[in-house]
This record gives structure tokens, C-alpha cells and sequence, in this order.
């Protein structure tokens, strides 16, 4: 710049050069730059060995669609009599890369949403729970960005219905289309490239008063609002490394941690509307289309009622347990899976819409299946019977303690006679010892069956005497150096020599 206001300034190429301090060569340069608009100084591109092979470059380029290496193409040209460097080959594969790229390049336009207009699912892989993979549901309102995760034991029909259902009542409204991946549940095949709708599909979509979509297959961009979605509910829910989240014990477990990732989603401001998405929520119902109170059930299978004594149903000559708060209510049963793998699951349509409540194997005439969690706690079966005064002399007896109602129940078993006399001498016992020592007796004559009528009195003596015997009770012995024991020292001459007198002494 000081150059060209040197040169403004005098007019003349030396007298700027002096200025500047430069040759008058180089504010010509300059001069001549500013007024070509800098084109004089790009650089001047040569001719390269790889000229001549750029053509076949770019037809392998075309050929593998951007995707060949450049150490792959350099193998080819050498092999072609090419003599230049990997380095040059390199420059020129990258350069033709990029051409085909910026040629094919998806250009993306905005989407701008309308509030009620659309909704979008997919699947993401869950966490295994005893030993069975699970699958996550993930639903996602386009303009309120409001998530729903749900998780599912398998991708079929039904469960995904009752997926959709759960969600329309979690929005309070349905929106006007929805859009998902081409799984079975959805299209059945492809003609000419136009899906075929899923028939039991077209009447969910019926009763629901809803439009079903589907993207291009192979196509994630189509549907990246809940493939983002999917992606970050994996992340947080399914036990990794990153998370440090513990295995689930149960499928309850799961669904908790799906409600709580929920909430914490919905109540924290968006990062594209930076607001949270609950709020927007109830702005957003307004649009919504009213949920039909009965869900779509047809896809649930056959209808049967739970007895009201006996969580129990009935399908097909067998018997599966349902959970006991459902006596009485109606239920849904289906066959899902074939040979080894079928299993028979039971659903309930509540107030929140289709839960499935029970999952069994086939049961056989005779065998019912029988989930244990589904019975609440026994109560005591009608030959466990336990001691209750009615007079009060039965009152006193049991009063003693848990002895005396063990000796009632092991008398009574044993068929003693004269119970109710000696449970009076029991009492009169009780006002001469310590109750506490009379209830262990009976305790004792109970455990060892002794109920005859000096038995608890002879336990009682016993028991007294023990105690009163006892090491610094005034107990004495004596010892060893004054027994009155006959020592064996006289035993030790046996067999000696001595006088037939001393013999005599000895043997008398």
C-alpha cells in the first residue's frame, strides 16, 4: 500500500521506487496488478506428467461414485506407463474427487414446520433384560420437537400399535400425518417404487383419523429429527462405558428410565427454539385431532374376561396367569412366534391405552402358566389354624407366653387327654414360679412331647435343681488329696515274697 500511495503521489515508477524503497520493477508490478484487478497475480499452471491420464482418473472416480483411493489409482496409472509421483497422483485424484462431489452434492432446504402437522418414529436396539433384546419406540412431534419413549419387548404389529396409541394420548392429540421407516408393519412391498400399505395399517390409520407416510428407503435424511432423537435416547438409556448406567433388573426398570429421560428432555429448552418443548406441547394441541376414547384393538387378538376370584384366562385348552389387579376386567390374547418361539401375549386397555400385561409360553390342558408376581401374598390357608381365647381361663393359659400356645398346638395334635386340667395346673404353677420358667416348661414338654400329668411339674424341679446346682451355688467336692476313694497302692506288692500274715492282711 505505502508502494501504490508512493506512486499516486509522484506519478513516476522511479520517483515511487525511491519513496518506497524498492525497485521501479516492483511498482510497476503492483501498478499493473491494480489494474488488471489482481488477476496478473495468480499463479501460472504447467503442464504435469498426469495430464495425460486425468481422463481415466476420472472415469474411475465416476465408476466407484467418489469412493477409489489415491494409492489404488497410482497402482493403475504405473501400471499404464505413468511416471509421475504418488504425491502428484494424489493432488489430482483429490482434485477430481471434489468435482464429483460439489456436482452431486444434496442441497438441503429448511423445514419449516406447522404446528399438528407431523409426527415422526423409528427403532433404536435396547438393553437386554434376562437375556432378551428390547426394543425403544421413539416418536417425535416435528414443531414442538416433544419426544416419547417407549420401550418394546419386539417390532410386531401389535406392539407397535400400542406404541402409537400411548404416544396420541401423551400429545392429547393426534397430528395429521405420520412419518416412519418401511417396515413390515407399515408396507408390506414395493411396486415401481410405490410402497404397498400394510392392511391392518390402513385401518389403525382409519380409526385414528390419521395419514401414514413413509420415507425412501435407504434414505435417514428424509426423517433426521428422529434419528436424532434415537441416536441420543441410545446414548442415555442403553447401559454403556459412556453412560455408566447399571444393567436393568427388570422390564419395569427400563420403563422408569424411559418416563424420567422423558421428562428431563421435554422440560429443558430446546436448542433450535430455545424453548422447552412441554411448553410448546400445549401450544401445539390446539392443531391436534381429538384421540378416539376405545383404542384400536383389532390387532390385539381375542377378547376374554379375567374371572373376578381368579387372575386367570382361558385360550385355546390352555390357562395363563394375568396380573390380580385385573379381576374382572377384559383382556386381549394373541399368538405371536411360531415353533419353539411362541409365545401367547396378553394386553389391557386401560386409561393410558394398550399395555401388554403377560407373556407365557404355550401351556398344555392341565398345566396352566403361572406367573407368580401376578398373585398377591397367600393368606393362611384354612388348616393353619392358630390359638384364640373365647373363655378366660384360655385367655390366662395363652397369656403365659409362646410356650403355652406351642404345648396347646402339640397337645391338641398328640390327643392328650385331660388338656384343660392341666392347663389349670399350669396357671396354679404359674402363682408359685416365675411365669417365665412355666412358659419354658411348656415350651420344653411341647418340643419333647411330654404331656403327661407330672411332666411340667418335673421339668419345673428339674430346671430349678440345675440352676441351684450350679458352679458357686454352695455346691461342694472334694479333692483330690482328701478322697475317701480307696487308693491302689496296696495292689502294687501283689506277687512279692512277704510273711503269710502280711499275705493274709492283704487278701482279707
Amino acid at each position: 500500500m505505502e508502494i501504490l500511495d508512493a506512486y499516486d503521489l509522484t506519478g513516476s515508477l522511479r520517483d515511487a521506487g525511491e519513496l518506497a524503497g524498492c525497485s521501479h520493477h516492483t511498482v510497476k508490478q503492483y501498478v499493473d496488478r491494480r489494474a488488471a484487478g489482481g488477476v496478473l497475480g495468480t499463479a501460472v499452471e504447467r503442464p504435469q506428467l498426469i495430464d495425460a491420464f486425468l481422463s481415466k482418473v476420472e472415469e474411475w472416480v465416476e465408476r466407484s461414485k467418489g469412493k477409489i483411493r489415491a494409492d489404488v489409482c497410482h497402482e493403475k496409472l504405473l501400471a499404464l506407463g505413468y511416471q509421475g509421483s504418488e504425491r502428484t497422483t494424489r493432488r489430482a485424484v483429490a482434485k477430481v474427487r471434489s468435482a464429483y462431489r460439489a456436482g452431486r452434492v444434496r442441497v438441503h432446504r429448511p423445514w419449516v414446520t406447522e404446528p399438528g402437522m407431523w409426527l415422526q418414529y423409528d427403532y433404536g436396539d435396547g438393553p437386554v433384560i434376562d437375556g432378551v433384546k428390547t426394543v425403544l419406540f421413539v416418536a417425535w412431534l416435528a414443531w414442538s420437537r416433544f419426544r416419547v419413549v417407549i420401550p418394546l419387548r419386539d417390532k410386531t404389529l401389535p406392539s407397535v400399535f400400542a406404541a402409537l396409541d400411548v404416544t396420541f394420548r401423551r400429545l392429547g392429540g393426534v397430528p395429521t400425518y405420520v412419518l416412519t421407516d418401511n417396515e413390515k408393519t407399515v408396507t408390506s412391498e414395493h411396486i415401481a417404487g410405490i410402497p404397498v400399505r400394510n392392511a391392518q395399517l390402513v385401518g389403525f390409520a382409519r380409526h385414528y383419523s390419521v395419514t401414514v407416510h413413509t420415507c425412501v428407503p435407504a434414505d435417514p435424511a428424509s426423517k433426521g429429527g428422529t434419528e436424532a432423537s434415537v441416536r441420543i435416547s441410545k446414548a442415555d438409556l442403553v447401559p454403556k462405558e459412556t453412560n455408566l448406567r447399571e444393567s436393568y433388573g427388570s422390564f419395569a426398570q427400563l420403563e422408569a428410565a424411559c418416563e424420567e429421560f422423558c421428562e428431563k428432555v421435554n422440560t429443558r429448552a430446546h436448542r433450535a427454539t430455545r424453548r422447552p418443548p412441554v411448553e410448546m406441547l400445549a401450544e401445539e394441541r390446539a392443531r391436534l385431532h381429538p384421540v378416539p376414547d376405545v383404542p384400536h384393538t383389532v390387532a390385539f387378538g381375542v377378547t376374554r374376561t379375567v374371572p373376578g376370584n381368579t387372575p386367570m384366562v382361558m385360550f385355546e385348552a390352555g390357562q395363563y396367569s394375568v396380573p390380580h389387579h385385573l379381576l374382572g376386567a377384559t383382556v386381549w390374547v394373541r399368538v405371536q412366534g411360531r415353533g419353539a418361539d411362541e409365545q401367547v401375549v396378553i394386553t389391557h386397555v386401560g386409561a393410558d391405552g394398550p399395555v401388554e400385561v403377560a407373556r407365557h409360553a404355550r401351556a398344555t390342558p392341565g398345566s396352566p402358566k403361572i406367573d407368580e408376581g401376578h398373585f398377591p401374598p397367600q393368606p393362611a390357608g384354612p388348616l393353619e389354624r392358630h390359638p384364640r381365647a373365647r373363655t378366660a381361663a384360655e385367655a390366662e393359659f395363652l397369656a403365659l407366653g409362646e410356650g403355652a400356645r406351642l404345648w396347646l398346638g402339640e397337645a391338641a395334635a398328640a390327643g392328650t387327654t385331660k388338656m384343660r386340667v392341666k392347663m389349670t395346673e399350669a396357671l396354679a404353677l404359674a402363682k408359685l414360679f416365675d411365669p417365665v420358667e412355666v412358659d419354658w416348661a411348656l415350651g420344653h414338654a411341647a418340643v419333647h412331647g411330654r404331656f403327661a400329668e407330672a411332666d411340667l411339674p418335673s421339668i419345673l424341679d428339674h430346671h430349678h435343681d440345675h440352676h441351684a446346682r450350679r458352679p458357686g451355688a454352695g455346691e461342694h467336692r472334694a479333692s483330690e488329696s482328701r478322697s475317701l476313694t480307696q487308693g491302689t497302692s496296696a495292689w502294687a506288692r501283689l506277687g512279692q515274697h512277704t510273711d503269710g500274715k502280711h499275705d493274709r492282711e492283704v487278701a482279707g
